[in-house]
């Protein structure tokens, strides 16, 4: 029996366990995707480059997620990963004849695909150490990862570039689409809309896979590990194959992002793969939702815009825009910010955006008779 009458009454348990298991999800997703897809046509180009950007930062949030959220394994060293995947893709799409290191394979999925493997592979060697550290250990451990990877960015100048210069990004073309080239199609669209729905593209498939993971037996078994990973190891779980499994695929997600998130600009240094970019991971995970997949979209999208929410206090803010204040400016409100809504969304709202949404539904659900 379907549950389009009682959608809360499951008679099966894969009623239960759908992807979409409700009409309501169902209709909901779909408009959402509609509204998604046909936002390049409805807001200007800078804007534009903001979302993209957010999309970019849900898919490597979603691996944060993952091993974070679903197996409650804290990593505070997501960036290295992501950097991991930025430099593998640029050395697999990179000139062989060039001043840097490069393969020359400019076949969009090869290097895509490679950048999220090297980034696995990195974190399958690290995943042992889950095994054996936790909580607050663990934390400092994957911490580390961030300055040991800086330092190989910064000092290996045939891979990175260094510094002062770095190297160009891997760049996107597929199908005879040229994705950073304004009018590169016959369709006459800007590099902004090209690569936003390139973009959306795979959010939507890395989303999707990410929520068939964590309602599968890998899926359980990561939140019988989250919960109480020693009743989880009595009852037969393997904790370190499902530890090895986690940060794996967390560290393939990070790679994926690293390989797509300096498409737009083409350019990058080892500084981009610094602490503050661990936090913003974090930040989106927690101010998000942890352990939801429609959280930690939403989390990347308000991350992603408060770059352009500092830009307009000014307006709202006189005392910011006069020339003899120093401080605060635009960068440093910006990890204020993150801060503050970490401690807000943990004090008022746990489980973040995704909690704010759901007390918003369950509200109109039982209205006029909420309590």
């Amino acid at each position: 029996m379907t549950p389009w009458g009682r959608p809360e009454l499951y008679t099966a348990y894969k009623q239960d366990m759908a992807l979409l298991n409700t009409r309501s999800k169902m209709l909901g997703v779909a408009a959402i995707l509609v509204v998604a897809a046909l936002m390049p046509l409805m807001v200007a180009d800078d804007l534009l480059i903001i979302l993209g950007n957010g999309l970019v930062l849900a898919i490597g949030a979603l691996g944060l997620n993952l091993v974070t959220g679903y197996a409650g394994q804290v990593s505070l060293g997501h960036a290295f990963f992501v950097g991991v995947g930025a430099y593998t893709a640029a050395v697999m799409a990179g000139d062989p004849d060039g001043r840097y290191l490069g393969l020359g394979i400019d076949f969009m999925p090869a290097w895509l695909l490679g950048a999220g493997l090297v980034a696995a592979a990195c974190g399958a060697l690290v995943a042992p150490l889950a095994t054996r550290l936790r909580g607050l250990y663990l934390a400092v451990v994957t911490l580390g990862l961030v300055f040991i990877g800086q330092y190989f960015f910064f000092e290996w100048n045939e891979m990175s570039g260094g510094s002062q210069v770095g190297r160009e990004a891997a760049k996107p073309e597929l199908l005879g689409i040229e994705f950073t080239v304004d009018n590169g199609f016959k369709g006459g669209w800007t590099e902004e809309q090209k690569l936003y729905w390139l973009f959306l593209a795979i959010l939507v498939v890395a989303a999707v896979a990410a929520r068939n993971i964590a309602r599968s037996r890998i899926g359980r078994a990561f939140a019988a590990i989250r919960d109480r990973d020693v009743a989880a190891g009595v009852m037969g779980v393997n904790l370190t194959r499902y530890k090895v499994i986690a940060f794996t695929l967390s560290s393939f997600y990070a790679g994926v992002a690293g390989s797509l998130m300096f498409s737009a600009f083409g350019h990058f240094t080892p500084e981009s793969f610094s602490l503050l970019m661990s936090v913003q991971f974090i930040a989106i995970v927690l101010i998000g939702g942890v352990a939801t997949v429609s959280g930690t979209i939403m989390g990347a999208m308000l991350i992603a815009l408060l770059p352009r929410l500092a830009s307009e206090l000014p307006a709202f803010l006189p005392f910011l825009s006069d020339s003899a204040t120093e401080h605060p400016n635009i960068f440093e409100f910006e990890q204020v910010a993150y801060g503050v809504l970490i401690v807000a969304f943990l004090l008022f709202e746990p489980r973040g955006l995704f909690g704010v949404w759901h007390r918003v539904r369950t509200y109109w659900k039982s209205f006029p008779f909420s309590y």
